[in-house]
């Protein structure tokens, strides 16, 4: 009980002090955050310009600190309901533990806001090479009867010290990733780039960047962009408001910045949806069976202008659906067939199941399309979904 006030205490003081600093920032935000006057006659048109430049760092830093303010009032909001588990489960999951080398301390429930319980607890182990992760939280799901799996930002080792570890609730579904890549002919490396960011929540996002032209250049920017997307991703950013911050960075730097397109996916895992967000970037595809939907939204590459439209799609899955990703080369390798549509019909006609298995074979049959001349570089990003029984 002693244990279960701290907390308490602890956690309404944490809540104010963070709730004090978000009202700080967005006074802050407001502060800095002014329309740019044109009317101003001061100086020559170097001088102007300056001027603009500065404006837009300002405005840059205001929405910094404005979805500062943002995250940290969500933190702030969030309730978790500590809960010991009772002296008689205690003991029995103690003593089951310990016969298979594990030694445990403080294990009690996490309630979430969402409903979801998470089981937190000290541990280590005197197994020889450690015990993984995985395998306590099998052994945990039979003795509390729900079936759980390791947090993502737990290590995936108990160890012979002492660790604090988290189990979540296993999610209602699991995916597996497929990618092909061809470069460019004559280029050695591609300007194509993608990344899969994990969260906690249960919330899987891919990204896939297509850098503008080809070669390292291409490269370079787009692997600048995904850069920047997975550092505030797992800062706790969400994806929309990390694509504007991505992009105010790029219109900030002016005319040295090379443009990419911006391709997200984010699947939620336990409820079986996902979001479509493009800037700039080719259409993306759903494959249930042999029907095919194709998403597609008309929006410009990041760095264009200082506010990014950020229009999103969403679409509930099924099991067995497969999510397909694909850079702009994949589409102009199809242009002389009727581009996006013909691109349907090939991959509604694929009998596979392999997401990595899909994604070679329709990047084989692009390239045979086009006689082996590559004229673009190509990314393929295949998911599979699977509920999970």
């Amino acid at each position: 009980m002693k244990k279960e006030m701290e907390v308490s205490l602890l956690s309404e003081y944490g809540k104010k002090k963070l709730l004090t600093y978000a009202d700080s920032f967005r006074e802050l935000a407001r502060s800095l955050d002014e329309e740019f006057d044109w009317n101003v006659k001061r100086g020559d048109r170097g001088d102007s310009l300056y001027r603009r430049k500065l404006w837009e760092n300002r405005c840059l830093l205001a929405e910094n600190l404005s979805e500062m303010a943002q995250i940290m009032s969500e933190v702030a909001g969030e309730v978790f309901s500590y809960r010991m588990l009772g002296e008689k489960k205690k003991r029995q999951v103690i003593q089951a533990l310990r016969a298979e080398k594990l030694e445990v301390q403080d294990i009690y429930y996490v309630k979430r806001e969402d409903g979801k319980k998470d089981i937190g607890m000290l541990v280590r182990t005197s197994k020889q090479g450690g015990c993984r992760a995985e395998d306590v939280a099998d052994m945990l799901s039979v003795l509390l009867d729900v079936r759980l799996q390791p947090a993502v930002t737990c290590n995936g080792l108990v160890e012979e010290e002492f660790g604090y570890f988290t189990f979540v609730e296993e999610t209602g579904f699991s995916v597996l990733t497929g990618t092909a890549r061809a470069v460019k002919e004559l280029e050695p490396v591609s300007g194509d780039n993608y990344s899969i960011v994990e969260s906690e929540k249960g919330k899987m996002t891919f990204l896939l960047s297509d850098g503008m032209g080809s070669g390292q250049k291409a490269c370079q920017s787009s692997e600048q962009v995904l850069d920047l997307m997975e550092k505030l991703l797992e800062a706790g950013y969400s994806y929309r408001a990390a694509v504007n911050l991505v992009n105010s960075s790029l219109v900030s730097k002016g005319e040295e910045q090379e443009m990419s397109t911006l391709d997200v996916c984010e699947l939620d895992l336990y409820e079986g949806t996902c979001e479509f967000c493009k800037i700039g970037a080719a259409a993306s595809f759903i494959k249930r069976g042999h029907m095919v939907e194709q998403i597609s939204t008309g929006t410009l590459p990041l760095g264009i202008f200082r506010g990014v439209e950020t229009e999103v799609v969403k679409r509930r899955l099924m099991d067995g659906d497969y999510v397909i990703m694909v850079s702009d080369g994949v589409v102009e390798a199809m242009e002389e067939y009727a581009g996006e549509e013909d691109l349907c019909q090939v991959i509604g006609r694929i009998e596979l199941q392999n997401p990595n298995e899909i994604a070679q074979t329709l990047l084989q049959y692009l390239i045979r399309r086009c006689r082996g001349s590559i004229r673009d570089d190509m990314t393929i990003i295949v998911v599979g979904i699977w509920e999970n029984i």
